[in-house]
């Protein structure tokens, strides 16, 4: 079962990551080593398998 948008930015926000907004249904977020990331999306929606590999290579990348 795929998880949700929601989990994916709570995963983003702990690792420390900061919402820069968007336009629409985008997010940008942010961490202070200079990684970004924009999920787009409406809060409940599935997310796509793409969109968690990403989450998950940019929160290794920006715990380097």
């Amino acid at each position: 079962m795929p998880r949700k948008l929601r989990e994916l930015l709570r995963d983003l926000e702990k690792a420390g990551f900061r919402n820069r907004g968007g336009k629409g249904s985008h997010r940008n977020f942010e961490h202070p080593s200079g990684a970004r990331i924009t999920i787009s999306g409406k809060l409940g929606d599935d997310a796509k398998l793409y969109q968690e590999r990403e989450v998950r290579q940019k929160i290794h990348e920006a715990a380097r």
